[in-house]
């Protein structure tokens, strides 16, 4: 009996702190209070979202490849290279079409050969016509004066006319000349520009993502060869329900998830694609992303659309005590602390939205104090 009477009288002990008996006042004062800050659980206006998920995608990508058949001789770049503008990936054989660019260099080279020849024959054919105008001007006067036969003013006449035909003639092959010359520089430069096709460099500065080319490989026009991106330049691509598209607006902004980065961010809506998957019943709405470091196509996102507001009761993020899955926060009644499980929302910069497991006006520790237990006795300061 006198052990029982013992264990009643310890559980009394332990009793007389918060929340157990007031007959033994004096075990109660004993325990030191915790002094903590408080925090009430408010209600406010909390903006309705809409989340969509979505892919990282470049806003600048290129798929390089071949605009000539040829085999591959050197790429000089791989995966995850930083290329420049300009900057030289992929040389191709190009005997073939060296030999094209020497051809058209022969011919241009025959045409300039046969300059000389056509400046003689053009001056004298230009002699003879003069020779021919003189003569025909002297027969002219002679045949006003009656000194010569009708038959002599004739032949005078006929050969100023052939002279004129050789001269005419002249001037037209010279100019055919001309006209070759032309072509044969052409010829050359259309030699030399399907040449540096064989030399394949980057069209912006950017990040190598793709590549399936070796050297030994044949290149086929069209084929690709590479993939490069933009760095720098990178866009959320999200799906949106065609039900929430009254509530997206280009140029409007959104706030952002990146997971894989761990970053919340505020973006802009730069383009709607007018079009709906048929499968989904979704738009793809394209976030513009400020650069960030570490930034990759393929990436993982969420976008949060703004629909409205609504009521809502928050606390303090500093409130929260997180265990795993569980989350709880401290509520101080009658001098004491009480651990409570919560259900959490959404997280803003101002606060944390409480689903269930609290009421407006109830006051939480905020920040939870050192070594503060369930059951605690807490002093409020200010």
């Amino acid at each position: 009996m006198r052990h029982l009477f013992l264990s009643m009288l310890a559980a009394a002990a332990m009793l007389s702190g918060c929340g157990g008996s007031e007959t033994h006042p004096t075990a109660a004062a004993s325990a030191s209070p915790v002094a903590v800050q408080v925090a009430a659980a408010s209600r406010r206006e909390w903006p309705d979202a809409y989340e969509a998920t979505g892919t990282v995608r470049a806003r600048s990508a290129t798929v390089v490849s071949s605009k000539v058949m040829a085999y591959v001789r050197e790429v000089s770049v791989q995966v995850g290279d930083q290329v420049r503008e300009g900057q030289d990936l992929i040389k191709l054989d190009a005997q073939d079409l060296d030999a094209n660019v020497r051809r058209a260099e022969a011919a241009e080279a025959e045409v300039r050969a046969g300059f000389p020849e056509a400046d003689n024959v053009v001056a004298g054919a230009k002699a003879n016509l003069d020779l021919a105008q003189s003569t025909f001007k002297r027969m002219d006067d002679l045949m006003a004066k009656k000194s010569i036969s009708s038959q002599e003013f004739d032949e005078a006449s006929a050969r100023l006319k052939q002279a004129q035909a050789a001269y005419d003639m002249a001037r037209a092959r010279r100019s055919q000349l001309d006209s070759k010359l032309a072509q044969a520089e052409e010829e050359i430069r259309a030699a030399g520009i399907m040449r540096d096709y064989t030399r394949i460099a980057a069209p912006f500065a950017g990040v190598v993502t793709a590549k399936s080319v070796e050297p030994g490989n044949l290149a086929a026009p069209g084929a690709p060869l590479l993939t490069i991106e933009k760095q720098g330049a990178y866009r959320l691509e999200a799906s949106v329900d065609e039900s929430k598209m009254p509530f997206v607006k280009s140029g409007q902004s959104v706030e952002v998830q990146l997971e894989a980065l761990d970053r919340r961010l505020t973006a802009r809506v730069s383009e709607i694609v007018p079009a709906v998957d048929a499968a989904s019943r979704a738009y793809t709405v394209k976030i513009d992303l400020p650069s960030l470091e570490n930034l990759r196509s393929g990436m993982f996102g969420r976008a949060w659309f703004p629909m409205g507001a609504h009521q809502v009761v928050t606390v303090p993020a500093a409130a929260l005590v997180e265990r795993g899955q569980l989350v709880s926060v401290f509520v101080v009644e009658d001098g004491c602390a009480r651990n409570r499980l919560v259900t959490t929302g959404r997280r803003q910069a101002n606060g944390v939205e409480v689903l269930s497991g609290l009421s407006e006006g109830e006051k939480v520790v905020s920040p939870i104090a050192a070594g503060l237990a369930d059951g605690a006795r807490v002093e409020v300061r200010q």
